[in-house]
């Protein structure tokens, strides 16, 4: 499952080429709405070809190029595994595809970039988390941002109840439970499970095995502070925490059974939970741009913003996350913004392209409503200097 990164965002960021074909549109995870992707996705690539087409390239020349986001077309296995939106990216030399955890609107463009604002959320308010789902069976361990979850092996912690009592104090065994031998079809394990646990269960075995995991876990998070999310039965939670001994563990959890869950989905539900904090930061660069009104270190003005971010000098930008495209085309030769009412042939999103600039060189972008910007302007950039 290709899930986009940070490092996928800074690769697509710095591409130029004579050709950018930037294709997003919704998808969905199941039921019959996932038929609807490949005939979308099979219309905007038609729409493709007729503007190569209508810019001068043969016809079978178009084919080929297009024939990488083609052949996904008639891949049903693909349109069996979505996300909630699809970004196809294509050039000369480079075809990624990246299933989103948002959705977005159906959008073709083609220009000497990539068009990557409806990704601009991933960038805003995102951050490190951690996700811990624990089951009888299987404890799983997710390193996680909102674009993206990587599923980790660590050998330090028990991965089932049966492993933790095989490997803790024979003494403290669950021996009144069961005359097998833990890790051979351990009935003490059997009775912990994602749905409840059972009348014979012991707290204090459930806590040790919770101990084992939290001092597992502890050379991975140890200078750590990024947000741990539970998921697994609710009962479970308030054991966990007696256990727990890293500070950054969320208050709420997700009660329910991670088995059932695929880490995409365990990333998907924990989002909310970490959600706000990282939206903290939004509110600390507001806080900061504030005391710099009027003292030529902001603009609202679009012109101004994309020169000084193109220069380097937008240290914290923020953008509405209604506002509609701002076509154009930034000669970099004269370092000039030329704004048009419609797009042309050769125009690109100036709010977009300031964007990307200000990622490129360091700053910060934040995507807020309106009514949070400053002054409620559709843009506000703060320069370093």
């Amino acid at each position: 499952m290709n899930l986009l990164t940070r490092n996928d965002l800074t690769e697509l960021m710095e591409k130029q080429d004579e050709l950018c074909v930037s294709i997003y549109l919704p998808t969905f995870r199941a039921g019959v709405e996932t038929q609807q992707g490949h005939i979308r996705l099979k219309n905007m690539v038609r729409d493709a070809e007729t503007r190569l087409i209508d810019g001068g390239m043969r016809s079978p020349e178009a084919k080929r190029f297009l024939a990488p986001v083609r052949e996904l077309i008639s891949d049903n296995q693909f349109w069996q595994h979505q996300r909630d939106g699809l970004a196809i990216f294509l050039a000369s030399d480079m075809f990624y595809y990246y299933l989103l955890p948002m959705q977005v609107n159906e959008l073709l463009q083609i220009n000497q970039r990539f068009h990557l604002k409806p990704l601009l959320p991933l960038l805003s308010g995102d951050g490190l988390f951690y996700v811990l789902a624990l089951s009888q069976n299987d404890v799983r361990v997710l390193k996680c941002t909102r674009a993206s979850v990587k599923e980790l092996e660590i050998d330090t912690i028990p991965h089932s109840l049966a492993e933790a009592m095989k490997y803790d104090d024979p003494e403290r065994q669950l021996q009144s439970h069961t005359n097998t031998l833990p890790g051979t079809n351990d009935k003490a394990a059997s009775t912990f499970h994602g749905h409840g646990v059972g009348k014979d269960d012991s707290k204090d075995n459930i806590l040790r095995f919770f101990r084992l995991i939290d001092r597992g876990l502890h050379e991975l998070l140890r200078k750590e502070k990024a947000p741990l999310v539970l998921v697994g039965v609710e009962f479970l939670f308030s054991i966990y925490k007696e256990a727990n001994t890293y500070a950054y563990l969320t208050e709420g959890g997700i009660p329910g059974n991670p088995e059932e869950l695929s880490a995409e989905d365990l990333q998907t539900l924990a989002w909310p939970v970490v959600e706000h904090y990282f939206h903290k930061a939004e509110q600390e660069a507001l806080s900061y741009y504030g005391p710099y009104k009027g003292t030529g270190l902001t603009t609202h003005d679009i012109e101004e913003a994309a020169v000084a971010a193109y220069n380097g000098k937008v240290e914290i930008l923020f953008l509405a996350d209604s506002v509609e495209e701002k076509w154009g085309r930034f000669d970099p030769q004269s370092t000039q913004v030329y704004l048009h009412p419609e797009a042309g042939s050769d125009d690109e999103d100036i709010l977009d392209f300031t964007a990307i600039q200000t990622i490129i060189n360091g700053g910060s972008v934040y995507l807020l409503d309106r009514s949070q910007l400053p002054e409620g302007e559709a843009l506000a950039a703060l320069f370093r200097y």
